[in-house]
């Protein structure tokens, strides 16, 4: 890139004009937004805003993912370049008006608020007309996301990547536990169960609630895209809400999460499932459990990033332009 030409790419986090289009930017240097899309609260045009939600105070074991969403955008940088591999030349980047919200600010002093302060940060998006994409955060976070989606679209499928279902039993409303939000979910009725599925699993749960549980031994055996086809026809034309907790990869992929658990998903595994279910009426999605202090080499953000692009793609998809 020429001397001149470089002067007019410094830092387009803050001069892109157009919401589409490739960036030619150093990856390692400026402000790292996600894809080098602009940071604004202005959500007029925007297709996609991309946010994150840095609280991580309902691990059950290593915190940390509050730092996740800032690990996420710095590896997304290396993404800006090209379109992405494995989607016969579609590209999001370019078809698609994407925008960096920013994170949500949050007083870590005052947990009980989250929730509801998460809820709201969502539907402003979803009401401005643009879609949201989550980077977290812990998983905590998808249960006041749903109930957002859910005042806009009504209860959804939902595809659940995980080591854990997250099921299990909390009956108390003012608990805030990263173990629980799928339970508590269903029981509010913003999930519709026989749609659904988790995808990855490889821990005991003593009741699943009737969601459809294709462990990582099944994809492991089946193949990811077998799986793939199957969501797919399970969830049909349905609204699919999409969350990927990062530690349904195999800790080789994903060292840097709270609650690692052997043989999980590759990353391999993870992209083919994800592109084997374009054409899912994906209305929104997260990517969670990323903590940037137990990685190395930043291999856990590098994925998540991935994840967020596929993410992209998938809302895209059905929605593209002849």
């Amino acid at each position: 890139m020429a001397l001149e030409d470089a002067k007019s790419q410094v830092d387009q986090a803050f001069t892109r004009d157009d919401l589409r289009g490739l960036s030619f930017e150093n990856a390692f240097a400026g402000a790292p937004s996600f894809l080098r899309r602009r940071y604004t609260k202005d959500l007029t045009g925007v297709d996609v805003a991309v946010t994150g939600i840095p609280f991580d105070q309902a691990v059950t074991n290593r915190p940390g993912t509050r730092l996740g969403p800032r690990a996420i955008r710095e590896a997304s940088a290396l993404q800006a370049f090209d379109p992405p591999y494995g989607w016969d030349g579609y590209s999001p980047l370019e078809a698609l008006a994407i925008a960096d919200y920013g994170d949500m600010a949050l007083d870590y002093a005052f947990t009980a608020d989250v929730p509801a302060r998460i809820e709201a940060h969502i539907a402003g998006i979803l009401n401005a007309g643009a879609a949201a994409i989550t980077l977290g955060g812990d998983h905590s976070i998808t249960l006041p996301i749903l109930r957002a989606h859910v005042a806009k679209y009504g209860p959804m499928a939902l595809i659940q990547v995980d080591a854990h279902t997250d099921t299990w039993v909390d009956d108390d409303p003012k608990r805030i536990d990263h173990g629980t939000f799928c339970y508590t979910a269903v029981k509010e009725g913003l999930i519709d169960v026989a749609r659904s599925a988790h995808v990855g699993i490889r821990t005991v749960v003593a009741d699943n609630l009737g969601i459809r549980i294709c462990d990582a031994a099944e994809v492991h055996r089946r193949g990811a895209l077998a799986v793939a086809d199957d969501l797919r026809a399970l969830a049909g034309n349905a609204p699919v809400y999409l969350s990927f907790d990062i530690d349904g990869l195999d800790p080789a992929f994903a060292p840097g999460t709270g609650t690692p658990v052997w043989g999980g998903l590759s990353s391999a595994q993870a992209a083919t499932f994800l592109r084997g279910l374009a054409g899912i009426n994906l209305i929104g999605g997260d990517v969670v459990e990323v903590s940037p202090p137990f990685d190395h080499a930043a291999i856990t953000s590098v994925a998540a990033a991935h994840v967020a692009m596929e993410l992209l793609c998938l809302w895209g998809w059905t929605r593209r332009r002849d």
